[in-house]
C-alpha cells in the first residue's frame, strides 16, 4: 500500500486526491467523489470537504489505495 505523508493535523479529501496524484486537477477529484467511487476507511464518501488525517485509509474504486502518514 503506498504511504502519502502531510505535514499539517488533516487535508480535505478533494485536496489530498489531487495531492496524491489519483486526481489530476480538482474538477477530477469532486466528480471522483462525487460518483461514490471514494472510500475513506471503508465507507464512502460524497463529501469533498471530509478532513483526512494521518492513519486513514483512502481507497478509489479499480484505480488503487493509500494510507495517510
Amino acid at each position: 500500500m503506498r504511504e502519502v505523508k502531510i505535514d499539517t493535523e488533516y487535508i480535505k479529501l478533494d485536496q489530498l486526491l489531487k495531492y496524491s496524484g489519483f486526481a489530476q486537477t480538482g474538477g477530477h477529484s469532486k466528480m471522483l467523489i462525487q460518483e461514490g467511487v471514494v472510500l475513506v476507511n471503508d465507507n464512502v464518501v460524497t463529501e469533498r470537504g471530509k478532513k483526512i488525517r494521518s492513519g486513514d485509509i483512502v481507497k478509489i474504486e479499480d484505480v488503487g489505495e493509500f494510507v495517510v502518514v
